[in-house]
């Protein structure tokens, strides 16, 4: 039966179940001389019934929630505590929600900016699909019933003891996909890129980013198939779906693994260029040695790394992508100038002894794959991703090539680890660039390493602490001992910066992008044996990759030390 559009025949055997006006006192009725159902013993249990048989008997339109009041409302809705109103059973709660919806401010909606950093950041409460934003136990407060809506007379006085995970539901359009793809993607790895031209050569180097390219949109898109056909959101869920719980925590433990190592890279980064700036500023007269910067970051890292909702870094979050974007545009512009006020300094097709150094920076480089499954959901026409995914690869390409070429043709053999630092510090407006962009990284930071935390956590804790004092403690001693531990990380590789992102890259990031994904599209998606035999090759290669470069990066890193 048909609740909202009912045969009329239905509705004429309601009603003579109802109570009648020819069947009740005269003293149930209302004001008005109308008969009030509320009035009935149980009446605001069975109002809605009654409701619904008088509607549709006269074949009158269902009208919204503020008609749904039985009483009249002659004063409008500014009348929730009129005496009337308050007597009949429900009316104060009915009352008290009325005036409190109305004295709540109204907010204007938010700006461009923030709603796609706010968007940005809950995407990357889901990353890699994981549920990383902390839910407390024993919690149904205000606050989640005004998020689904205005709390009314049929809001439940009593809510459920844990908070059941929302749906997803897609509203993003392919534009805000292609920005919160721009943001995954565009970081700290393309400062490297100079430096890891002058380790492959500049022809080798660009046909690799571009096959690099290539190859991980392609394993982006399998990781996405295998996603679909599996049914389950989380990149550790569907490998432990298909392969069990061990494959889970293999890769949930290189998600873990790849991010502690990006956060201990930026620390690195940062650490080069305060390092930098600071003699700059005095002249060459104040020396701080990078240890002591690494471990001076904590200050800032430490307070951050206790966040537990990850809007509240929007605002970090927002600044950081300002100054990458500012610190982007003067790279350009400087590297352009030095070639054209110099020409092209000495550069190399193809260095043959240091090659495998780039690939592992070239894979650091386009690592995103972590945020490629939540934005594709996040999508109002997920159909779309895969062609939005292609235009940001191209884009990003174009970026990252002309970057590393430009820069490595302006400064040859003499180009750093960070190009930044190429620029000429006895200038105020590098001076400036170089504080922006060490802020930016530095506010960076505890980003990259709340996927790490949030994955530990679970793992380690099943209670949130919310209400119990000792666990929280023991989460937040465990965080700071992880932070302190990405500190000493950064130490380990402070000394050569390039080689220890290539190792990042190569160890980390190549099973996460060419590992993995196969691996799960072959046992899922993989029908023909095409499919099958390049999920295998693909799969092979990988590992092939992985271990020869990782092999390649430690032997020069002993080798140069």
């Amino acid at each position: 039966m048909r609740v909202d559009n009912p045969d009329p025949e239905v509705v004429r055997v309601v009603g003579r179940h109802l109570v009648r006006d020819s069947d009740v006192d005269p003293s149930l009725a209302d004001n008005d001389g109308q008969f009030d159902s509320l009035k009935l013993q149980g009446g605001d249990i069975t109002r809605q019934l009654y409701k619904w048989q008088r509607d549709h008997e006269t074949d009158s339109i269902s009208r919204g929630r503020s008609k749904s009041f039985d009483l009249p409302r002659e004063g409008g809705e500014d009348e929730g505590l009129n005496i009337q109103n308050i007597k009949v059973p429900g009316g104060m709660r009915r009352s008290f929600l009325s005036a409190k919806a109305q004295a709540q401010p109204q907010t204007g909606p938010p700006t461009f900016l923030t709603r796609n950093f706010i968007e940005f950041l809950s995407i990357y409460g889901h990353f890699a699909g994981e549920e990383l934003e902390e839910e407390e136990e024993d919690e149904y407060s205000e606050n989640a019933v005004e998020e689904e809506g205005h709390p009314d007379e049929n809001t439940a006085l009593l809510g459920p003891s844990h908070k059941a995970k929302r749906p997803a539901t897609g509203k993003a359009t392919a534009t805000k996909a292609v920005l919160l793809l721009l943001k995954s993607f565009v970081g700290t790895g393309v400062l490297f890129l100079p430096k890891a031209y002058y380790n492959g050569g500049i022809l080798f180097s660009s046909l690799v980013l571009i096959f690099v390219s290539a190859l991980s949109y392609w394993c982006f898109l399998l990781l996405i198939r295998a996603r679909i056909s599996v049914g389950v959101s989380s990149f550790g869920d569907i490998g432990g779906v298909l392969y069990g719980e061990a494959m889970r925590k293999v890769i949930l433990f290189s998600i873990v693994l790849s991010q502690i190592g990006f956060a201990a890279a930026y620390i690195v980064f940062t650490s080069e260029n305060l390092q930098a700036l600071i003699l700059a500023l005095t002249k060459q007269k104040t020396l701080i040695n990078i240890e002591t910067l690494i471990f001076l970051q904590l200050i800032i890292f430490l307070p951050l790394s206790m966040v537990r909702n990850i809007a509240k870094l929007s605002g970090t979050a927002l600044i950081a992508d300002f100054f990458i974007l500012l610190g982007l545009l003067y790279l350009y512009y400087w590297g352009g100038l030095t070639i054209a006020t110099h020409g092209i300094s000495d550069v190399k097709l193809f260095n043959p002894k240091d090659w495998t150094l780039f690939i592992g920076t070239a894979i650091f480089t386009f690592e995103g794959i972590g945020l490629i499954i939540p934005i594709q959901e996040s999508m109002k026409k997920p159909k779309q991703f895969g062609p939005v995914l292609a235009g940001v690869m191209i884009g990003i390409t174009l970026i990252f090539v002309s970057m590393g070429a430009l820069c490595y043709a302006a400064y040859g053999s003499n180009v750093k680890t960070v190009v930044i630092l190429n620029l000429p510090q006895d200038s105020k407006f590098v001076n400036g660039v170089q504080l922006l962009y060490s802020l930016a990284i530095l506010l960076s930071t505890p980003l990259q390493l709340f996927p790490a935390i949030r994955i530990l956590e679970n793992g380690l804790f099943v209670r949130s602490g919310k209400h119990n004092p000792t666990i929280k403690w023991q989460k937040n001693v465990f965080r700071f001992v992880l932070v302190f531990f990405t500190a000493l990380v950064a130490w380990g590789g402070a000394d050569d910066l390039d080689k220890f992102v290539a190792l990042i890259g190569s160890f980390a990031c190549i099973p996460l992008v060419y590992i993995y994904p196969p691996l799960l599209h072959l046992k899922s998606v993989a029908q023909t044996n095409l499919s099958k035999l390049s999920d295998i090759l693909l799969i092979v290669f990988g590992t092939g990759c992985m271990v020869y470069t990782t092999f390649g990066t430690v032997s020069s890193w002993i080798g140069s030390s």
